[in-house]
């Protein structure tokens, strides 16, 4: 047999694959122990020496692929835990074959001591490299690892939980093991949430008929949640069940509901009031979040006749629209028309409505009384001599009226008689507020009063504006009034005296609303402010529209505008940022409501009056069961209301709207919006 010269290079790529194939390798579960291996290599029978000129030649034979190199190593990437059915290999349970010197290194292990094992382990990771390391590091990191929630008390657990104030950071939080969402879905942390994003139910007053007034867990209910702040009495009042049970007063339809028949059906649909704190706030917070990006949509036009919008409310029943065309429509909460109330002779300038009730008035110098529910006039009470301008109702049988004739009437609705004729004004009454027994009121003659209901007498007169007055508002602490002048003034209602001018308008300032320290301003130069009653500094100034400013009203969470360039704009209270443009651009935006699932806009487009109605309320898929939901559903989104603001007109007025027979119709009055 003739020798054979191995290269030296080539017989050491040869050798080093040799030795590679015969290494053991313990993560393969189809390698051999090394002493089996060399067992089989020497029962078979030689293998021939192949000497391959080159890897890469094209000409060279074949290398056999139990002679090729071995690939390196990937380096090693980071894995998760082990499950129980995935553990990293363990040799305790190693074959009999297996090497005797890792049995007695482990029976040796095992008889040492504590601090004779750490010598060890230490030796021997010093002889390990970076590899065995990272394996070392993988096999034991999820062995250091603990549950917390697994063996701290449960009342140490829930006092942690509340430490965390990121609704999305609780709702990934119940998806980790059944124990954790046991934990999250305790409402203990759910009730802070509730208090800091402000989501709290009704007040007693604003929720009369639904509350026994004598129950004592009523009045802890309603107190759950920053009782004194000025709502708009429209916020979903949380039912907890005190007892743990379920009552069936607890379990009734939302408070917007719909007399329509055609609406039965949807009615049936409606999910119940929560009654935890957990699914209050996922309500919540799935309404804020339609309100930034979502939102259903129904546009339709409400009446062929053409007619500007003077004055639109928002009930929890129904949604009401007058017109200068002197007529008045009535719609339930979803828009489709109910009634149309007619009786004024011309145009209704103002409205208010409570419950089934409804008082207008107009240029036909009449205030009526009407019955929502069958559409029929109540009262015609007269004795204004000019215009009705403006009219609020303090109880469900008083209601104030002021117009131009310079006085205010306080009526007795359950009577149908006038109580008081307030003298003291020396021009039209333009706006007036009420809170409790005090009523104010501001006038063309520059001057705002302050009147007691009960007894019909002017308590004060606020003097300081320099022209004519459009708008009031008034919280029971402090009055705010918008002039012409183009300034805001504060005043103190208990001595008279003027706190505060606010400058900044250029223009008329006819939208005023004012709830807790927080005062915001529209005006007819297309801007809106955000002022501190604290401090009575300016916090925002919105560059809002480019024409007047129509509608303005505000919640802890937004400010909804709506302006003469035909555009509704959502604006972010605190930040102070446009949130989203509501509806598609009008020739004109008459009037926006809205409350806390719901938003009213009236508009003319195409020539048409317009009515939308969207909708933020959660679907039925999104949101079945308030009970057994799971909060992981909210989106990662950042996230009270109060009445809605007496009419303010646009530029566009018909004259036939301004007839009257007091004769003292200004230009003032045609561009007043």
């Amino acid at each position: 047999m003739p020798e054979v010269q191995l290269d030296s290079d080539t017989d050491m790529a040869a050798s080093a694959a040799a030795s590679s194939s015969m290494r053991p390798n313990i993560f393969s579960s189809s390698s051999a122990h090394p002493r089996k291996q060399s067992r089989m290599s020497r029962s078979s029978a030689p293998r021939p020496i192949i000497t391959p000129t080159s890897p890469l030649s094209s000409t060279a034979a074949p290398i056999p692929h139990s002679l090729l190199p071995s690939a390196p190593a990937s380096p090693p990437t980071p894995a998760p835990s082990p499950t129980p059915t995935q553990r990293v290999p363990d040799w305790s349970t190693a074959a009999e074959h297996e090497d005797s010197q890792i049995k007695n290194t482990r029976a040796l292990f095992s008889d040492m001591n504590r601090a004779e094992r750490l010598r060890l382990l230490g030796e021997l990771l010093n002889l390990c490299d970076s590899h065995e390391l990272s394996f070392v590091a993988e096999f034991v990191s999820p062995r250091l690892k603990k549950d917390p929630f697994m063996v701290l008390p449960t009342e140490l657990c829930l006092r942690i939980l509340e430490c965390v104030d990121d609704p999305t950071t609780l709702a990934r939080a119940s998806q980790v093991s059944k124990k954790w969402r046991e934990l999250v879905n305790d409402d203990t942390a759910w009730r802070l949430l509730c208090q800091k994003y402000s989501y709290r139910g009704l007040t007693k007053e604003e929720r009369s008929e639904e509350i026994d007034p004598g129950n004592e867990l009523d009045d802890a209910r309603e107190q759950w949640l920053q009782p004194s702040r000025a709502s708009r009495a429209e916020d979903t009042l949380m039912r907890e069940q005190l007892d743990g049970g379920t009552s069936s007063a607890g379990s009734e339809a939302l408070r917007t509901r719909s007399l329509d028949r055609a609406a039965k059906g949807r009615l049936s649909q409606r999910r119940q009031n929560p009654i935890t704190y957990r699914s209050h706030f996922k309500q919540r917070y799935m309404v804020e979040t339609a309100w930034r990006q979502g939102g259903e949509c129904d546009s339709r036009q409400i009446t062929p006749d053409q007619g500007v919008v003077t004055s639109l409310h928002l009930t929890n029943k129904y949604i009401v629209v007058a017109l200068d065309n002197a007529k008045i429509h009535v719609f339930d909460t979803f828009g489709n028309h109910q009634k149309t109330l007619q009786g004024h002779v011309m145009g209704v300038w103002a409205m208010v409505p409570w419950g089934d009730q409804l008082v207008s008035g107009g240029c036909d110098r009449d205030v009526r009384v009407w019955n929502l529910a069958t559409g029929y006039p109540q009262f015609t009470l007269r004795g204004h001599t000019s215009t009705v301008r403006c009219l609020k109702m303090s109880d469900a049988n008083t209601a104030i009226s002021g117009s131009r004739d310079t006085t205010l009437r306080i009526w007795d609705l359950k009577k149908g008689l006038c109580k008081h004729v307030l003298i003291g004004h020396q021009a039209s009454v333009r706006c007036l507020e009420i809170h409790g027994d005090i009523v104010v009121s501001g006038s063309y003659d520059t001057t705002a009063k302050i009147w007691s209901i009960s007894d019909g007498k002017c308590l004060r007169t606020l003097t300081g504006h320099f022209s004519q007055i459009y708008a009031i508002a008034f919280d029971g602490k402090k009055i705010a009034t918008g002039s012409l002048d183009t300034s805001v003034r504060i005043w103190d209602p208990t001595d008279g005296k003027c706190l505060a001018v606010l400058q900044g308008h250029t223009s008329l300032v006819g939208q005023l609303q004012m709830r807790d320290d927080i005062l915001v301003t529209g005006g007819s130069d297309g801007s809106v402010r955000v002022w501190s009653l604290a401090d009575y500094q300016a916090i925002h100034r919105l560059a809002a529209h480019d024409n007047s400013v129509t509608s303005l009203q505000f919640d802890n969470a937004r400010i909804v505008s709506g302006g003469s360039d035909g555009r509704v704009k959502v604006w972010d209270l605190k930040k102070g940022t446009l949130v989203r443009e509501l509806s598609q651009p009008a020739e004109a935006v008459w009037r926006v409501v809205f409350e806390e699932e719901k938003a009213v806009i009236m508009a003319s487009r195409g020539g048409r009056t317009i009515m939308e109605v969207w909708s933020f309320s959660p679907k039925a898929d999104e949101f079945e069961d308030y009970r057994s939901s799971s909060p992981a559903s909210m989106p990662d989104r950042d996230l009270e209301y109060s009445r809605p603001q007496s009419a303010a007109l646009p530029s566009a007025i018909s004259a036939a709207a301004l007839q009257e027979d007091g004769g003292d119709v200004t230009m003032a009055d045609v561009v007043e919006a």
